[in-house]
């Protein structure tokens, strides 16, 4: 990890620029006050500001002003202003011993103290607004390539679709009728390939579509495993009436296929849960692992950063990803709010 990257995630910049502050204060103001308080009082003009820029910048804007909440913004912003202004003139009157010199009642000193701050936390918002628009341009851009090498990659390998789904009806009524396992099997494939082929065109999809190509991809993975191996897939009755991104969950199941132990003594197991509440899509994924994985590729895989990828350009900050790999068993839980 550089330089750059510590001190932007332990926040060191922000220190930084806020002790540099102090230092400009108290250098061009500490003679208007008593010595042996001047720098208590540049602290307090310092830390006062900061708290207002941060309450403004990480929650107000959040939760307010990206919500389209205006009116209420505006209101909260005035009256949090207003009330620390009046906070810092009454700890200064206090600490110098002259509660009259900072009078909360007195306009001027009122003005004096109100307008600067509506300046400087308004700036300190424009600097999170402009930050906050630049992360998403790039985040589209970024969205916007990937689809671009997504179609791009789609295309060189596709087949043409009517020539492949007429194969596989001549294909399906070569197929003696008694075999009714292999007729419904190759049914279930052309289905999965008709849900990639056509459906996935769209950036959204219903979920219900998505459930059944989950299904239908789960029955063909449990044609290829003996009774050894415990496959279950619970859906509850919430899981309708929303749209999620095409193919989003599948990377999930397909790992769990893949990596899912092969004990001859042992459960082996993949248990598939997805449910609705308070608002978010609840999905789960866990299966058995052998102790010592046969393969070098660890249990993530490629597949699982590619979709973590995903997550971070289509929901950002609206998802929770947990990954638990232990000795035994691999799970995966995602938390998808939908509002």
């Amino acid at each position: 990890m550089n330089q750059t990257s510590i001190f932007r995630r332990y926040k060191l910049d922000h220190l930084l620029g806020w002790l540099l502050l102090f230092g400009a204060w108290h250098f061009f103001r500490y003679q208007d006050y008593p010595r042996n308080v001047s720098w208590l009082i540049s602290a307090l003009k310092v830390v006062d500001l900061a708290i207002m820029v941060y309450i403004t910048n990480y929650l107000l804007i959040p939760q307010l002003l990206y919500k389209r909440k205006y009116v209420l913004f505006a209101i909260v912003y005035l009256v949090m202003i207003t009330g620390f202004s009046w906070l810092k003139m009454y700890v200064q009157g206090q600490l110098i011993n002259r509660p009259s010199l900072f009078n909360v009642l007195d306009k001027g000193r009122f003005y004096d103290n109100v307008i600067p701050h509506i300046l400087l936390v308004s700036t300190g918002a424009a600097i999170k607004l402009l930050i906050d628009h630049a992360r998403s341009q790039r985040r589209l851009g970024e969205l916007s390539k990937e689809k671009a090498e997504a179609e791009l990659n789609f295309l060189k390998s596709q087949i043409n679709p009517h020539f492949l789904f007429n194969s596989l009806n001549a294909i399906y009524f070569l197929i003696d009728k008694q075999n009714t396992t292999a007729r419904q099997t190759l049914l279930q494939f052309s289905d999965l390939l008709r849900y990639q082929l056509y459906d996935c065109n769209a950036p959204v999809i219903e979920i219900e579509k998505e459930v059944a190509y989950l299904q239908d991809y789960i029955r063909l993975q449990q044609l290829r495993k003996d009774h050894h191996y415990d496959v279950n897939v619970a859906v509850d009755a919430g899981v309708r009436g929303f749209s999620i991104t095409p193919l989003l969950l599948i990377p999930f199941v397909e790992n769990a296929f893949k990596h899912v132990s092969h004990h001859p003594d042992q459960p082996n197991f993949v248990h598939v849960s997805m449910g609705r509440e308070n608002g978010s899509f609840l999905f789960q994924v866990e299966n058995s692992k052998e102790t010592h994985q046969r393969t070098t590729e660890p249990p993530g895989g490629i597949g699982l950063n590619n979709v973590k990828r995903r997550l971070e350009l289509l929901y950002p900050g609206k998802y929770e990803l947990q990954i638990d790999n232990n000795d035994t068993t691999f799970k995966v839980a995602l938390n998808l709010h939908l509002s």
